[in-house]
């Protein structure tokens, strides 16, 4: 049985007497530890679509299930345990906490769940080692540069073991440099943790290193490469990209 399967869902929005419809009968099922991609004109349903797996809103009709639980049917404060113990989400811009450092930032979902100090900290530092920011841990967001940030979210999207991480234009504040870097860790971590990610991105050599890769056109959902594709060949633009990231590059 798929992780998530996302069953006829349509999402309309109102603005006047004009009917918007960003996301028409949606249909997909995406298997656990799959990594996809979905790109789209601005508006066209990407970020409702993450948040509707993320269940940050909820769809007009039809019905979303993620490890057998139709989160469509739960109450808002169900919602709220489900996705702190099921679900990461990494934003565009960081969402730091400014005041508080690296090591607090990436603390603060653990703070919903019912584990103690210690499992904390635990927690915490494996998650600061697979992104390879155990010396920041004490530093704040004004002292690491941007990709270091961004590294922070990623490990606080991680660190509560959840079994869908949804990452929103993970990339799209970054450099040239920083993207690969980010890329290359989102990858790896997929692989090594076995966590089931979807990542909107507007750049078509970013969306390259996923398993999957899909478009949303006029609120239907189209596959455009990857597994099970036709035209899917050879090494990905963006995997080219990242092969020429050196390690020291990605400590920066």
């Amino acid at each position: 049985m798929p992780l998530i399967e996302i069953d006829n869902v349509t999402k309309q929005y109102h603005k006047g007497d004009e009917t918007i419809t960003p996301l028409q009968e949606v249909t997909l099922d995406i298997e656990q530890g799959e990594f996809l991609s979905l790109m789209g004109a601005s508006g066209t349903g990407k970020s409702t679509l993450l948040n509707l797996i993320a269940s940050i809103d909820k769809p007009d009709s039809g019905r979303i299930t993620v490890d057998g639980t139709q989160i469509t049917q739960l109450s808002r404060t169900k919602l709220a345990k489900w996705r702190a113990a099921n679900l990461g989400y990494i934003f565009q811009t960081h969402n730091l906490v400014p005041v508080l450092t690296a090591y607090e930032n990436i603390e603060l979902p653990l703070l919903l769940l019912p584990i103690n100090r210690s499992e904390r900290r635990k927690r915490i530092e494996i998650a600061l080692k697979a992104v390879d920011l155990l010396d920041r841990a004490d530093h704040y967001p004004r002292q690491m540069s941007g990709g270091q940030e961004q590294r922070v979210g990623i490990a606080r999207a991680i660190v509560a073991h959840p079994k869908v991480v949804v990452a929103d234009e993970p990339t799209g504040d970054l450099d040239p440099d920083s993207s690969a870097q980010i890329l290359g860790l989102l990858k790896r971590l997929k692989e090594q943790l076995d966590v089931t990610l979807l990542m909107v991105t507007h750049d078509a050599a970013a969306a390259e290193i996923a398993d999957k890769q899909f478009r949303l056109d006029y609120g239907k959902l189209v596959q455009t490469g990857g597994t099970g594709f036709a035209s899917d060949t050879g090494v990905s633009t963006a995997e080219k990209l990242i092969s020429t990231t050196s390690p020291a590059q990605e400590n920066a």
